[in-house]
């Protein structure tokens, strides 16, 4: 799994760089946002742009990442497409998390 974390300003934005998170990389990614939960960031945009599809064990694993974050923190979706975005509606975790088009607008959500 090739996941691509870099900060802008005080938000680090965390591209993941394959085209399923399912149950064979939801377990590695977890434990990659989780190292990055331990280390204190306190703003987290989770880009999404390429990937394609995204299971249950996908979906957990994003849910364990805001658990993890707690309240105080913040975790903030972008690039996600139709599907994908469906998905989050379907499991009705657009009500727990910001879901927005592209990383310029997570990054103004977080700025405001």
């Amino acid at each position: 799994m090739k996941i691509e974390a870099q900060h802008k300003g005080d938000v680090l934005v965390v591209k993941l760089h394959e085209s399923r998170l399912d149950s064979y990389v939801a377990t590695e990614f977890r434990d990659e946002m989780d190292r990055y939960a331990k280390q204190g960031e306190s703003q987290i945009v989770l880009d999404l742009s390429l990937v394609e599809f995204v299971d249950s064990s996908g979906l957990g694993a994003i849910v364990t990442t805001q658990k993890r974050l707690g309240t105080d923190r913040d975790l903030v979706i972008c690039g996600a497409n139709e599907p994908v975005t469906r998905l989050f509606k379907l499991a009705r975790l657009d009500k727990i998390f910001q879901i927005v088009v592209d990383e310029g607008e997570a990054l103004a959500v977080l700025a405001s």
